[in-house]
């Protein structure tokens, strides 16, 4: 079981996961979850991606909460068994970084 990080880890995991990333696409840590909202060119687009997302938290064995509408997923992640964040949420967010 994946255990819950530390304040100190999260904010180091945090910062290399933005790193690369411009002041509107960065990850944030809202009610003690991992989050963002990734914007596409249409619905499709959007729901592709979540379809590839699927299939690679199926692997991790780690499900986002989502939420959809047209060309907008916001995303939360969380490790419930770990009781908050964990490195599963960041290795799932840097997944999601790369399909985007």
């Amino acid at each position: 079981m994946p255990e819950k990080y530390t304040t100190a880890q999260v904010e180091d995991a945090l910062t290399q996961l933005n790193q690369n990333l411009s002041d509107e696409e960065q990850w944030v840590i809202k009610n003690e979850k991992l989050c963002k909202t990734f914007k596409f060119k249409s619905f499709i687009r959007a729901f592709g991606w979540m379809t590839q997302m699927a299939i690679w938290a199926e692997k991790l064995k780690h499900h986002p909460e989502w939420f959809n509408v047209y060309n907008k997923v916001d995303v939360e992640l969380t490790t419930h068994d770990a009781g908050g964040i964990s490195e599963l949420d960041f290795k799932l967010a840097e997944k999601m970084e790369l399909f985007k």
